[in-house]
């Protein structure tokens, strides 16, 4: 399999039914909505300006993101079936995945936090959660998700690829690109499985922490109160068990040798969009605050096509 010319693309050789097609594209274009809808809200609703709404911002922006990165290559290896990609748009694609799944993990945690300051000290929530920090958790967040899988990747690329180039999946997967290197890459898997270990299992401890200081204080309030915070983090919860959850099938699927490869390749694709599809479903019904913001912009929009309707060209 050693040739002496270096592989300067890969080929994406994941699914071939093309009836996958409109699936992703559906899929696509309710994330794309689904998580513009919640930014566009946030931004216009001054209702909605506090930290957790900000953050939820964030994660539905990564959501975009995360997704954007692979499915429309999916789309493109469906539609038009160019299933080439180059080398460095392959490293470029994998790296941009793993950093903004890692982002979306980091803000989650600060949500949580968000929430454990909001029931535990509500008295200082104000002076904790200030605008500047705000700003801080958020560009801690997308530097721990730049960082922690900078050197994995870049240790990917120093690996000499020599053929074949054909990728067992529908986009640049760490794994399945790895496994083409013409080296031995076990260093290069424990590493990889090291700081993926680190930020998933390091993220859930805090997100876990900060729910059981919360159920702590939720032991000393009154029915009422506890319904009410209840309600406040359910959504989240929700978010952060089909997170987790989905990212545990995945590595276990890629641990398991008989895995069956077209099996583990719809596994890593679910988890790739899962999230990101379910994420403004979940808060937006859920979420009164959310359903009343909707309803405020769908009022100023029907509002404002009357008002254009009705207004007539004034005469000379």
């Amino acid at each position: 399999m050693n040739n002496s010319r270096p592989v300067e693309y890969f080929i994406l050789d994941g699914l071939k039914d093309r009836y996958v097609l409109p699936i992703f594209l559906m899929v696509y274009v309710f994330v794309l909505s689904g998580n513009s809808m919640i930014i566009y809200l946030v931004r216009t609703d001054t209702k909605l300006n506090t930290p957790m709404y900000f953050f939820l911002h964030n994660l539905s922006f990564s959501d975009i993101v995360y997704t954007s990165v692979t499915i429309p290559k999916m789309l493109s290896v469906l539609l038009t079936e160019v299933k080439t990609i180059s080398k460095t748009g392959c490293f470029l694609q994998m790296y941009f995945f793993l950093s903004t799944g890692v982002t979306g993990r980091a803000l989650l945690t600060v949500m949580a936090f968000d929430r454990y300051i909001a029931i535990c000290n509500p008295l200082r929530y104000t002076t904790i959660m200030t605008r500047q920090r705000c700003i801080l958790l958020i560009f801690a967040s997308w530097g721990f998700g730049a960082y922690i899988v900078l050197p994995v990747t870049i240790w990917a690329t120093q690996l000499p690829y020599c053929g074949p180039n054909i990728v067992r999946h529908m986009f640049c997967d760490h794994s399945s690109v790895v496994s083409l290197a013409c080296v031995d890459t076990t260093r290069n898997g424990i590493f990889s499985l090291t700081h993926a270990l680190f930020a998933i299992i390091g993220t859930f401890l805090l997100i876990f922490i900060s729910y059981i200081c919360i159920g702590k204080a939720m032991r000393k309030m009154s029915k009422a109160q506890q319904l009410k915070v209840a309600a406040t983090c359910v959504s989240h919860l929700i978010v952060v068990c089909i997170s987790y959850v989905s990212a545990s099938f995945v590595y276990i699927s890629y641990r398991v040798a008989r895995f069956d490869p077209d099996v583990r390749i719809i596994i890593a694709v679910l988890y790739s969009v899962l999230t990101p599809l379910l994420n403004p479903i979940i808060y937006s019904l859920r979420n009164k605050e959310l359903q009343d913001a909707m309803r405020r912009a769908f009022c100023r929009c029907s509002i404002a096509s009357k008002i254009n309707s009705k207004t007539v060209p004034s005469v000379a």
